[in-house]
């Protein structure tokens, strides 16, 4: 059983925490309870206390009667620092919900309350849970300081889409079910940012692309693109929390990926290709992301073109294979075919709708590169979903408003999800 050291900010999901503890000390798992000054403001310590069997901390300056040890443990001799020895004794720090201030704070390093404070000095595997308004978690600071977060190692267990805090509003920023968050916290405290056991993705193996492909011209130069990765990564994240078993294949990406991921580093049109063609068989899901280059250059020069003595530089170029339609040639009953199409103004879902048939998809993502503010190497994008759909000749479509990533890739999970229901369960 795990040791759960569990911080909660000021939010109004903090009444969610309470059924986190419920769970996790039903399960087994010791856990202590630290609080923002803010948080007492929708639930108070004694709620916690009587949950957890053990006293709740706010401040750093408060005496710990247990003196950092947790329900069930010896109390040491002697009186340490609270913000030190409850993360010492810890074998996993949950933070649920994390405020945007929080998420901000932590991604800061700033370390102005005892949570905080016990945060900058854990060495545990660190669950971030945020919950807030869709608006605030969809801004970009929020965006980018939880991918900051991800980067060193924590692991952010995305919010839900639903019914907001405030009358009348919904959208992404509910906080994860407290079952989920439990599971996260007993797979990170069982040794890292692993699936989630009994997710609703449970059991499938999920196969991802990201990032774009280089076509050496020599040894210095390229042809390549813009794309950075960052729709492929939140994909294979948001895959693993769900339980599935995911494989990466990564064309020059430099964005870090849970360990849990079976990751695949590539360069070139040709090994993301025979990458693809191995992993392929045994996925159920394929989620092609990746920026795949058209063409590539026919011969390669070895050492470095010289620019002195030349009037110009004449290329030939010579297709490359299409990726996603020679494995949908090859697919086996039961998988899952997704592709991504990157097109170029008003008649971008037109041209993605021709693909999906002729590829023979089962759904495609559909993204306007004319403008720069979604896309290509940017934290946010707006999309579109085609699929199939066996009652008509069209396809299906599901339009997802701007929203980072991560909110991108639970969306297009969900449409996976449907796909893979039967289609009677889909009818109803």
């Amino acid at each position: 059983m795990a040791r759960i050291l569990l911080g909660v900010s000021g939010g109004v999901a903090a009444y969610k925490a309470l059924e986190l503890v419920r769970l996790a000390t039903a399960a087994g798992h010791s856990v202590r309870v630290i609080q923002t000054p803010t948080s007492r403001r929708f639930v108070g310590e004694a709620s916690f206390a009587a949950v957890t069997g053990a006293p709740v901390l706010v401040s750093e300056f408060e005496r710990d009667p247990l003196r950092g040890a947790f329900p069930g443990d010896p109390t040491p001799a002697h009186d340490p620092l609270s913000h030190l020895e409850l993360v010492a004794n810890a074998d996993v720090f949950v933070i649920a919900p994390a405020t945007a201030n929080t998420i901000a704070k932590l991604a800061t390093g700033l370390a102005d309350n005892l949570l905080t404070s016990a945060a900058l000095a854990a060495v545990c595997p660190l669950v971030i849970a945020p919950a807030m308004n869709n608006r605030m978690y969809e801004h970009p600071a929020t965006a980018s300081n939880l991918d900051l977060l991800r980067r060193r190692g924590a692991v952010v267990v995305n919010p839900e889409v639903g019914r907001l805090a405030s009358k009348g509003e919904e959208g992404i920023g509910r906080l994860a079910d407290p079952a989920d968050l439990l599971r996260a916290c007993e797979q990170a405290a069982a040794g890292g940012a692993g699936a989630v056991a009994g997710g609703p993705m449970d059991g499938l193996r999920v196969l991802v692309t990201a990032g774009g492909t280089r076509e050496a011209i020599d040894s210095v130069r390229f042809i390549g693109n813009s794309s950075s990765g960052r729709m492929g990564v939140a994909l294979a994240t948001a895959a693993l929390m769900r339980g599935a078993d995911v494989t990466l294949v990564a064309a020059n990406v430099a964005i870090d990926t849970p360990a849990a991921v079976a990751r695949r580093d590539v360069v070139s049109a040709a090994e993301l290709t025979h990458a693809c063609e191995q992993e392929f068989p045994a996925c159920d899901v394929l989620l092609m992301a990746a920026a795949v280059a058209d063409f590539t250059p026919v011969e390669r020069t070895e050492g470095k073109i010289k620019k002195s003595g030349r009037g110009g530089l004449e290329l030939e170029l010579e297709p490359t294979i299409d990726v996603i339609a020679a494995l949908a040639a090859q697919r086996r009953p039961g998988q899952t075919l997704v592709g991504f199409a990157a097109e170029h103004g008003p008649a971008a879902v037109e041209l993605a709708a021709g693909k999906l048939a002729a590829k023979g998809l089962d759904a495609i993502v559909v993204n306007d590169i004319s403008r720069a503010d979604i896309g290509f190497d940017v934290e946010h994008n707006e999309v579109t979903i085609l699929y199939r759909d066996g009652d008509g000749a069209e396809p299906g479509r599901r339009d997802v408003p701007m929203a980072s990533k991560d909110a991108i890739a639970e969306a297009i999970l969900d449409s996976v999800q449907q796909l893979r229901e039967p289609a009677a369960a889909r009818r109803e």
